[in-house]
């Protein structure tokens, strides 16, 4: 039996172990699925923390529950651990870390590089490498393989097998998680190719092979290049209609009860989260190799990296309409997550309307109750340790202007309406309330 059916046999199995390095907001859901179908998993992490809490279960990301944690710390097909010479023990090594931009909008390549390298110091003959991380076409092949072969002295699609994966997540949405995403798959050679559509059959509801791994590198940037593009549109609309006293969000459900030829994108105070704000600069930035230039995709980035001072501008607005300066104003910013009902706060919008409002002279403070504190992040560090207000009529009162920049479902905007008569809301959260409140809700 040739290795690759050997291999096949095991995923037939159920035997196949699948290692994950990355516990975070991919890793953690992959590895739950795979073990939800039987599959045995290896979590791998730098992060002591996070080890710990999956090997005691206890929750580290909120929206994801109690439950997973729990079955994996009690399973005996399920295990973390920081000790990465254990990399040998797994059949397969899916890579989930992080790839964001450098201060110069670049990719920022480190994780991937550093992963790569500490998986091929116990890389072994049969195993399979999988990147799953989002990036720019031709990273699985032009950067990992390399390394791969020059440190561990194999040969990938002979010894061992590699694949490009992209992770599809999109936290706290309960119509689809992890299992019920179709899985892009593209494959360094017809081998590598079969044997991690094989793989990810057993846990994912559909595999869509396509032909190598930079198409399956585009596909990703693609996705989000078209999010992106689109919420630039009606973030550009929002503020040309203000001007007009036209309201985009009647405007933008209105044009949705067309039943073709139209797809609904909302308007905020920016973007948020791991994909969206940076993946299309990944196209970008390798488009210049080729001597293109993606003019469209860096219009769009520019409208939407533009939002959170156009926010602060409506706010200025509006102490100047309650006969307020900006400099010495308190202001409550709610929401800290980038999205609403979750606790993730990669990239958010947030923290730049936070620097923008310190800077003209704000006194800010925030409400998020997902986030109770602010942890480290790589480009805020000065609002760590920060703590989310208590949600009472006392302590919201007192602020001179809310703004909120995410909408979570668990907030009582009516008693907010009720509590504080200057409010700036960036994600349409004030909406349909039955009191009469709208002379001090100022959209932006």
């Amino acid at each position: 039996m040739s290795q690759l059916d050997t291999l096949l046999k095991k995923i037939e199995d159920r035997t196949y172990t699948v290692g994950i390095v990355g516990l975070g907001y991919v890793g953690l859901p992959l590895m739950w699925t795979f073990h939800q179908n039987d599959m045995p998993v290896l979590g791998f992490d730098i992060d002591e923390k996070k080890v710990e809490n999956l090997k005691n279960g206890v929750t580290y990301i909120k929206h994801l529950g109690t439950e997973m944690m729990e079955t994996l710390a009690n399973s005996d097909k399920a295990d973390a651990t920081t000790d990465f010479s254990r990399l040998d023990e797994a059949d397969a090594i899916l890579l989930c870390v992080p790839t964001p931009l450098d201060h110069h909008r670049e990719p920022d390549m480190s994780y991937v590089e550093q992963t790569t390298k500490t998986v091929s110091k116990y890389l072994r003959k049969g195993q399979l490498v999988i990147l799953e991380s989002t990036t720019w076409p031709g990273t699985t092949e032009e950067l990992m393989i390399p390394i791969l072969e020059k440190n561990s002295g194999l040969k990938a699609d002979k010894d061992f097998y590699v694949a490009y994966s992209p992770e599809r997540e999109d936290p706290g949405n309960p119509n689809f998680n992890t299992a019920k995403i179709p899985k892009v798959v593209g494959g360094h050679g017809a081998e590598a190719l079969q044997l991690a559509t094989a793989m990810y059959d057993t846990a994912i509801v559909q595999t869509v092979p396509v032909s190598d791994c930079k198409t399956a590198e585009a596909v990703k940037l693609t996705e989000n290049i078209f999010r992106s593009v689109n919420i630039a549109l009606v973030n550009e609309l929002k503020v040309v209609y203000e001007a007009m006293d036209i309201d985009v969000h009647e405007v933008i459900d209105a044009a949705a009860t067309k039943p073709f030829g139209f797809m609904k994108f909302t308007p905020g105070p920016g973007l948020g989260g791991h994909c969206i704000p940076i993946d299309p600069f990944y196209l970008t930035w390798k488009a210049r190799e080729f001597e293109k230039h993606t003019r469209f995709i860096e219009l769009a980035g520019e409208v939407n990296t533009d939002m959170p001072r156009y926010v602060v501008e409506r706010t200025m607005h509006a102490l100047n309409t309650h006969k307020k300066a900006m400099n010495g104003s308190k202001i409550l910013v709610i929401g800290l997550a980038y999205k609403p009902d979750v606790d993730d706060m990669r990239e958010s919008p947030t923290f730049k309307i936070f620097d923008l409002l310190k800077a003209k002279g704000a006194e800010i403070a925030y409400y998020d109750p997902f986030i109770p504190e602010v942890s480290p992040t790589r480009e805020h560090a000065d609002w760590t340790g920060t703590k989310s207000i208590e949600w009472n009529k006392e302590s919201v009162s007192e602020f001179d202007a809310v703004l909120i920049s995410t909408n979570h479902s668990n907030i009582d905007y009516t008693q907010l309406a009720n509590w504080n008569d200057c409010i700036i809301d960036t994600r349409n959260a004030m909406n349909g309330l039955e009191i009469d409140v709208q002379n001090h809700i100022f959209k932006a």
